[in-house]
């Protein structure tokens, strides 16, 4: 069963490549972005327009679909508001009335998806239109309190624009990645070979190389932004629900460690633990949970 769960996300994850790959391709010869690279040089106006498009084009593509990725990736099921089952029914009513204390509008999707692991997430283009999600293993280990407290720490990522923060900082990496990528690599094979001309089967691989290089410095920054704002989502969950379900959740979710989800994903925002690892840590998007409940407990 977990392969072809595993088979699907892979799917889809090309698919949504694809799709990337196709509306930036077709947007680029629209807008008429010609070559950055001519006899003279690099065309810097064209290689940042370009650069600009690629990285926030497919961070925001990405953020456009995360809400139906989320659904197939995770297998999602969407709770029907007008439901009467007593235990969903609480699960919406709970979800809503955090929503409406956050000044949210519209209220989110609520959904569950089927797995052991103890976990739930927000994601969505628009605070508008957001999904909150959480795990039958959530559901199961924890009792109302700890759920309200869990709830309440993804409504506060709808509510803090999260999904929206993120994107937009992952698009200016991404476009400044292979922004410097591209010099650098032009820079390094400006040299001509013993026919006179250079190579651009090197320098696309020297290219590819660089980015790699460049994004695994990237992702450090991107880990330590996206702790600050768990931070945040932790003592917005907190004036949300209280303090102490706030740290109720934290606790618990202490306890069922080996259980909690380790997806990385930057369009979808979990109520998950950090690696235990130091060096890891630096590329973790969650603070220590210890450290997390500490701040609660000062702040609040």
């Amino acid at each position: 069963m977990w392969f072809f769960r595993l088979a699907k996300r892979i799917i889809l994850f090309m698919l949504l490549n694809i799709l990337v790959i196709i509306t930036i391709s077709l947007t680029l010869n629209i807008l008429g972005i010609k070559p950055y690279l001519t006899s003279a040089g690099i065309d810097y106006y064209s290689l940042f327009i370009f650069c600009f498009i690629w990285g926030m084009g497919g961070a925001f593509i990405s953020l456009a679909l995360s809400r139906v990725m989320a659904k197939w990736m995770m297998g999602v099921q969407v709770i029907d508001p007008d439901t009467d089952d007593p235990n969903l029914r609480w699960l919406l009513d709970t979800v809503y009335k955090l929503a409406k204390q956050a000044g949210i509008e519209k209220m989110p999707e609520v959904g569950i998806y089927f797995s052991p692991e103890v976990n739930a997430f927000a994601t969505g283009p628009t605070k508008n239109r957001a999904l909150v999600a959480v795990s039958s293993g959530l559901l199961e280990t924890m009792d109302e309190e700890e759920i309200e407290g869990v709830l309440s720490h993804e409504v506060a990522h709808i509510a803090n624009g999260d999904m929206v923060t993120m994107t937009l900082l992952q698009g200016v990496i991404n476009a400044v990645v292979m922004f410097l990528a591209r010099i650098i690599a032009f820079v390094l094979t400006s040299r001509k070979n013993d026919e006179g001309e250079s190579s651009p089967w090197l320098r696309y691989f020297i290219t590819m190389i660089l980015e790699i290089l460049l994004s695994f410095f990237a992702m450090i920054l991107v880990a330590w932004f996206s702790r600050l704002r768990e931070f945040k989502a932790d003592e917005g969950g907190a004036r949300l629900a209280g303090k102490d379900k706030m740290i109720a959740a934290l606790r618990k979710l202490k306890k069922t460690i080996e259980r909690a989800d380790l997806t990385q994903n930057e369009a979808i925002y979990a109520f998950k633990i950090s690696s235990s690892s130091k060096f890891m840590k630096l590329f973790s998007t969650h603070p220590p949970l210890d450290e997390r409940i500490r701040r609660l407990e000062e702040i609040f």
